[in-house]
C-alpha cells in the first residue's frame, strides 16, 4: 500500500549515490526534500512526521553563505541576526537552545553570551541537515525539549566519484555588497578502505550596505573554517571515523553583536569566537538482524572573547563552554520495516566565565540517559513510533552548590494512510530537561540555587501528508509547552514557563525539468502565560507570526542552464506585548539565480545571483529588537549581486 511503496522507493533511492539518482530519474530533483529523507535511516518512521530536511539545492547554494542561506527554504526554521556571530535559530518560534543539537552525533548546544549565537555552523561542511520540530525520538538525546537538529558533515565518498581515488572541489565567490570574497577547497582520497578528507574555507570583506543605503558598521566578513576527517571501512562494513572541525570569527562587531545600537552610541568592540568539534564513531555499514551497534565519542567547545573598551579594568571577558559526550546504542532489526533502538548516552558539560578581575566562575553538569525507541509498521497503512528515556543529572552551581535531578521522558507518534495519496499523523511527547547551564556572561558567585527546578516540556502535533503525482501537500498544528526553563539574570536565579503554538503548511510540485517548494509557518510565543517581546523571550523563543518561504528552479537542458529564485516574506506583526512599543513591519524579498554547468567542461559550475532584487530595507523576522523603537536592529544586506564558481576535479 502507500506506506510500503514509499518505503521501497526510499530504499532504492538511498542505495544510489546522488549523481546516479539524478541520471536515473532524468529530472532536477535537488529541491525535493523527499530525496534527502530517503537517505535518513528512519525517514519513513512515524516520528519523522514533522521533520524538515534541507534539500540538496539548498545545501549547495548555501556552501559559500551562512545559516540563513541554509534554512531559507523552510519557513518553520527562522534565522535572525544578519552576521554569522549573531545568527540565532528558532524552530516553531522556540530558540534552538531548547532543542537537542548534534553534528556527526556529537552534542552541541553550548549556551553562551546572549548577544551571540550558540549554534554557528558552516554550511560548506554539511551533507545532511534535518530538523525535528516539536517531538523528538528518545534516541535524539537529552534536552530535546522542543525537538532536535541533526547535522552530518561530508565524507570522502560524498566528494569522490565512483572509481576515483583522489579528487576534490574548489569554490570561489564574490559578493559586491560588502566586497566579500570567499574561497574554499576540499580534497579527498581513498585507498584500500582508508579515507581522508580535508576542507578549508575563508570569507573576508567590508561592511555591507542595507536597502536604505546605510553601511552597517561591524558587519564585515572575517570567517575561517576547517575540517579534517579520517576513516577506515573494512570489507565486512566496519567503519571507524575520526573528525575535527574548527570555525573562527575574529573582528570588530557592534557593541552588542545582535543589534546595531540602542541609542547610547556604544563603539564597536572585538569579538573573538572559536568553535571546535571532535568526533570518533563506529558502526557496521552492512549490519542487519539483531546486532547493529553504533558508538560515538565527542567533544564540542565554544570560546568567545569580548573586549571591554568602556571598562578597561575588565580587559577581555571570556566565556568558555565545553561538552564531552558518549553515545552507545544497538539497533535491533526485527524485520524489513520494524526495529528497536536502545542505548545509553552521557554528557559532561562545563561553562566558565573569566576576565581581568575574575579568575573563573563555573557551572557544571553531568547527565546519564538510558533510552529505547521502537519504529514499526503493524499494517500496510499504519506506522507507529514510541519510545522512552530516563535521565539523571548532577549539577554544580557557581558557588559550589550541588544537587541531582532525574526524570522520565516519553514520546509516541502514529501515521495512518487513509488512501494511497492521503496520510494523517499525530504525536505527543513529554521531556525531562533538567537544569540548563546559564549564559556564562551573567554568572554570579552569589546566586541562590535552592529554588531552581528541573524543566519539563510537552509537545503535541496533528498533521497530514498528501501526495498525488508531482503534487505534495503537508501541514500540521503544533503546541509546545515548557515549564521551569532556566531564566536567570545576574541578580537572581529563576525559572520561566513558555508556550509556542501555531501551524505549518508545505507544498511541493515537480515537473519534468523543475521543482517548486513552498512553506508557511505561523507561531506565537508566550512567557509565563502572557504574550512576549524579543527581550522578554531571550534564550526561550521570539515573536514571529506568519513567515513564508518559496523556492523554484527550472532546467534549460539545451543551454546547460538552471534558473530559479526564491521569495522570503513575513506578515506584519502587531501583537506587541510586555515592553514592546512598536509593531514589526512585514516584508517580501525576491532573490534570483542562474547556474551554468557546461557539458564540455565537466565539473564546472558558474552561478550568478541577485539577492534582494528590489533593494528592500528589512530585518529578518527572527532578528532581535525590531519591536523596540529604542533599538536599531541588524538589517539584512540590500541588493547584492554575487558570483560563485566551483570546479570538481
Amino acid at each position: 500500500m502507500a506506506l510500503n511503496r514509499k518505503l521501497m522507493a526510499s530504499l532504492l533511492l538511498s542505495a544510489m549515490p546522488l549523481p546516479i539518482i539524478a541520471q536515473e530519474l532524468d529530472q532536477p530533483i535537488l529541491l525535493d526534500p523527499i530525496v534527502i529523507r530517503a537517505r535518513d535511516d528512519d525517514g519513513n518512521a512515524a516520528d519523522r512526521g514533522t521533520s524538515e530536511y534541507v534539500a540538496d539545492a539548498e545545501l549547495d547554494r548555501a556552501r559559500m553563505g551562512d545559516l540563513k542561506d541554509l534554512f531559507s527554504g523552510i519557513a518553520s526554521v527562522s534565522v535572525g541576526g544578519a552576521i554569522p556571530v549573531a545568527q540565532k535559530i528558532f524552530v516553531n518560534g522556540v530558540d534552538m537552545l531548547n532543542l537537542a543539537v548534534t553534528v556527526d552525533g556529537v552534542s552541541q548546544n553550548n549556551r553562551i553570551f546572549h548577544h551571540v549565537s550558540a549554534n554557528a555552523f558552516d554550511p560548506g561542511l554539511m551533507k545532511f541537515v534535518r530538523v525535528d520540530a516539536g517531538i523528538a525520538a528518545a534516541d535524539a538525546g537529552p534536552n530535546a525539549m522542543a525537538g532536535a537538529v541533526v547535522m552530518e558533515t561530508v565524507d570522502a565518498g560524498d566528494v569522490l566519484l565512483d572509481g576515483q581515488s583522489f579528487g576534490g572541489n574548489i569554490r570561489l565567490s564574490y559578493a559586491e555588497n560588502g566586497n566579500t570574497f570567499g574561497r574554499s577547497l576540499t580534497l579527498a582520497g581513498r585507498h584500500n578502505g582508508f579515507e581522508v578528507l580535508g576542507y578549508a574555507k575563508s570569507a573576508t570583506g567590508d561592511d555591507y550596505e542595507t536597502g536604505a543605503g546605510k553601511d552597517v558598521a561591524g558587519s564585515a566578513a572575517d570567517l575561517q573554517t576547517g575540517l579534517l576527517k579520517l576513516a577506515y571501512e573494512s570489507d565486512a562494513g566496519h567503519r571507524f571515523e575520526l573528525s575535527g572541525q574548527r570555525m573562527k570569527d575574529d573582528a570588530l562587531r557592534p557593541y552588542r553583536a545582535n543589534f546595531v545600537d540602542d541609542g547610547r552610541g556604544f563603539p564597536l568592540r572585538r569579538y573573538e569566537t572559536d568553535r571546535t568539534t571532535y568526533a570518533l564513531s563506529y558502526r557496521n555499514m552492512q549490519a542487519e538482524g539483531m546486532w547493529d551497534p553504533r558508538v560515538t565519542i565527542g567533544w564540542s567547545e565554544v570560546d568567545i572573547g569580548v573586549a571591554q573598551p568602556l571598562d578597561v579594568a575588565y580587559g577581555t571577558s571570556r566565556g568558555l563552554n565545553k561538552t564531552f559526550s558518549v553515545k552507545a546504542e544497538n539497533r535491533f532489526h526485527l524485520n524489513g520495516t520494524d526495529n528497536i533502538t536502545a542505548g545509553v548516552d552521557y554528557h559532561d558539560r562545563e561553562s566558565r566565565y573569566r576576565d581581568a578581575q575574575n579568575d573563573g566562575t563555573t557551572e557544571k553538569s553531568q547527565n546519564v540517559g538510558i533510552y529505547a525507541q521502537a519504529r514499526m509498521e503493524p499494517t500496510d497503512r499504519i506506522a507507529v513510533s514510541f519510545g522512552a528515556r530516563w535521565d539523571r543529572q548532577e549539577f554544580e552551581g557557581t558557588n559550589g552548590w550541588e544537587d541531582s535531578f532525574s526524570g522520565f521522558s516519553g514520546n509516541g507518534s502514529v501515521s495512518y494512510a487513509v488512501t494511497d495519496a492521503l496520510s494523517l499523523r499525530a504525536g505527543m511527547s513529554t521531556v525531562f530537561g533538567g537544569v540548563m547551564l546559564e549564559d556564562n556572561f551573567i554568572f554570579n558567585p552569589a546566586w541562590d540555587y535552592e529554588d531552581l527546578k528541573a524543566s519539563r516540556s510537552r509537545n503535541y502535533t496533528v498533521g497530514f501528508d498528501y501526495e498525488s503525482g508531482d503534487l505534495r501537500l503537508d501541514g500540521e498544528i503544533f503546541r509546545t509547552e515548557i515549564d521551569n526553563l532556566r531564566f536567570s539574570s545576574y541578580r537572581a536565579n529563576s525559572n520561566a514557563d513558555m508556550t509556542s503554538r501555531g501551524f505549518n503548511l508545505g507544498l511541493g510540485y515537480g515537473w519534468q525539468a523543475g521543482f517548486l517548494r513552498a512553506s508557511y509557518s505561523y507561531s506565537k510565543v508566550e512567557v509565563n502565560g502572557a504574550g512576549t517581546d524579543s527581550y522578554t523571550a531571550v534564550d526561550l523563543g521570539t515573536p514571529l507570526g506568519g513567515v513564508f518561504a518559496i523556492e523554484a528552479q527550472h532546467e534549460l537542458d539545451a543551454y546547460d542552464l538552471t534558473v530559479g529564485g526564491s521569495i522570503e516574506a513575513a506578515q506584519r506583526y502587531s501583537d506587541t506585548e510586555v515592553d514592546a512599543d512598536r509593531e514589526i513591519p512585514g516584508y517580501a524579498v525576491l532573490n534570483l539565480f542562474a547556474e551554468y554547468a557546461p557539458r564540455s567542461l565537466d565539473g564546472l559550475v558558474i552561478r550568478g545571483e541577485i539577492d534582494n532584487v528590489f533593494d528592500k530595507n528589512y530585518a529578518d523576522r527572527a532578528t532581535y529588537g525590531q519591536d523596540f523603537s529604542s533599538v536599531e536592529p541588524l538589517y539584512e544586506p540590500g541588493r547584492n549581486i554575487s558570483l560563485v564558481v566551483s570546479k570538481r576535479f
